[in-house]
């Protein structure tokens, strides 16, 4: 959704060679960008948030299902896990709009072809929202990452707690569970990548006064590249072959 409602606002810009204040109404000031560009924003930090709480939550419910099956079993229901989506969607959209009521600023960046908060310069009252937008993704990487990892130390116990050798249908239940082990730490060291530089930046931008253009972009590059590259990672590895070469080499090692 979010490739969808982006992507052909920064086509139109380099179709037209106009920047997104240029293509939308101006803002009532000359400094105010346009309500385009408020809009790119806008989606740029909801699409940054709302997938990263949603992994979350699907981070918790792997590692409750894997170590509280119990609690998992009694509390967690269908009905509670079409809401959190919902829900997750609509605090996001509260929090990314606080920049356009006041908290904070939206700004465009160069080339001129994508807009984002205002990561360096300007008072606590300009800065306030981009910090605490990092200060939010770092602690659901943390989170995310703590549960991932409680998640592979639960799936690793139960691989070692599978016969080692007999016959191929009593050792495919433990390469099963080695082979979702190996995914998770894949996507979780994805994840953490692609995330880190963008927390980064605001950080050097808001307490270093580092005010870099380039070095911004190749951060929401690598934001944007998560949600690229993690699907192509699920449907890669879920083929027979891939799984196959995995599981040789788990054997040689």
């Amino acid at each position: 959704l979010g490739k969808c409602l982006l992507s052909p606002i920064v086509l139109a810009a380099y179709a037209y060679n106009r920047s997104l204040s240029e293509l939308g109404p101006g803002g009532r000031t000359d400094g105010e960008p346009g309500v385009l560009c408020q809009l790119f924003a806008f989606l740029m930090a909801f699409f940054g948030l709302a997938p990263t709480l949603l992994l979350l939550a699907m981070a918790l419910e792997c590692w409750l299902s894997l170590g509280h099956p119990y609690f998992y079993r009694r509390h967690l229901t269908r009905r509670l896990g079409a809401t959190l989506g919902p829900a997750a969607a609509g605090l996001c959209a509260l929090f990314c709009a606080l920049p356009l009521l006041g908290f904070g600023v939206p700004m465009q960046y160069c080339p001129g072809t994508w807009c984002f908060i205002r990561m360096a310069g300007g008072g606590p009252r300009q800065l306030g929202f981009p910090v605490l937008y990092a200060s939010l993704m770092g602690l659901l990487v943390l989170a995310i990452g703590a549960c991932n990892v409680s998640s592979m130390r639960h799936l690793y116990s139960m691989a070692r707690r599978q016969p080692r050798r007999g016959p191929p249908a009593a050792a495919a239940p433990r390469m099963e569970e080695l082979d979702h082990l190996i995914l998770l730490g894949l996507m979780t060291v994805l994840f953490t990548i692609c995330s880190l530089p963008l927390i980064i930046r605001v950080y050097m931008g808001a307490f270093a006064a580092d005010f870099n253009e380039n070095a911004d972009l190749s951060a929401l590059r690598f934001l944007s590249v998560n949600s690229i590259v993690d699907p192509w990672v699920f449907i890669i590895f879920r083929t027979s072959v891939f799984r196959m070469f995995i599981r040789r080499v788990c054997r040689r090692l």
